[in-house]
């Protein structure tokens, strides 16, 4: 199944990401802080939003920092992904 997100919203997949401590200490993506990187999986077309209009500035495959608390999180075929607005992402990874 594929989602096609409307208007300026992107569908992005949280990327884990294992962390050590200084003592050595491996911790798995339960243990801590919820990641801030994802990929983008799906990109909605853009258009009017409050009277302006939106040109999609990421595309499928990039890596994105988001805001903390953005979006909408759901499961699809046994993955999780986050739904958000264009305007919740603040930067492309590069």
């Amino acid at each position: 199944m594929r989602i096609q997100p409307l208007g300026e919203r992107v569908v992005i997949k949280m990327l884990e990401t294992e962390e050590t401590t200084k003592s050595g200490i491996v911790l798995p993506g339960t243990a801590k802080e919820k990641p801030q990187i994802a990929e983008v999986i799906e990109v909605g077309p853009g258009g009017i939003v409050d009277g302006k209009e939106v040109t999609m500035e990421v595309e499928i495959g990039d890596r994105v920092l988001i805001s903390k608390y953005a979006g909408t999180e759901f499961k699809l075929d046994g993955e999780e992904y986050t739904i958000l607005s264009q305007s919740d992402i603040l930067a492309i990874v590069k």
